[in-house]
């Protein structure tokens, strides 16, 4: 089903939409894909990212393919809600580097008539699940997992593996970071590097 394709005939309602995923995956490309389709229905679209986030452009969304969206950079969760007045759709990207608060913040837009889309990693470098993505993705109407190629054996991808020394939970990189793989490569590449 295309959730744009969604009618709204009767009192407008709000959902949460989360897309999810390892580095390189495609998050952000859909992310920006469902927010153009959504300004060219003539809907009033808000876009937000964490100001922690300036790996492309300070303000903008960009994916790693150079798609971009305008989009306003912010602190924490709360100031979505004061930003977000007379909108039809909030975008969100990066949804995991924002505290827990940002689930209760989808909820409220949601339950004003809202249409919310977060994306995020739904994992961390470790295989772990990530911030607040676990339960965004428990109270959305729709959840889209999508996957990356693994780097090693060409297989689904849905595993950030990082491949540096550092061991912060937040490290924002690129390729030169991170390289997706597939289950059995992250593992073996993970024991590898334990024996290092």
């Amino acid at each position: 089903m295309f959730l744009e394709n969604i009618s709204n005939t009767q009192r407008r309602k709000g959902w949460i939409e989360v897309i999810c995923g390892s580095m390189f995956s495609g998050k952000t490309e859909e992310l920006i894909r469902r927010l153009k389709r959504a300004n060219f229905a003539k809907q009033k679209v808000e876009i937000f990212k964490p100001a922690i986030d300036k790996r492309y452009d300070d303000a903008n969304v960009v994916s790693h393919d150079a798609n971009t969206i305008m989009s306003t950079p912010v602190e924490n969760a709360a100031s979505i809600l004061l930003l977000a007045h007379e909108v039809d759709v909030v975008g969100i990207d990066e949804a995991q580097f924002f505290d827990m608060e940002i689930v209760e913040v989808c909820n409220q837009l949601a339950n004003r008539g809202i249409r919310v889309i977060a994306a995020g990693l739904d994992m961390d470098y470790l295989g772990k699940p990530f911030g607040p993505m676990p339960s965004l993705m428990s109270i959305a109407e729709y959840v889209t997992k999508v996957h990356a190629v693994c780097v090693m054996c060409g297989s689904l991808a849905n595993h950030s593996h990082r491949m540096t020394a550092d061991k912060n939970l937040v490290l924002l990189g690129e390729k030169d970071s991170y390289q997706p793989l597939c289950r059995d490569c992250y593992i073996e590449q993970t024991v590898l590097s334990k024996n290092l």
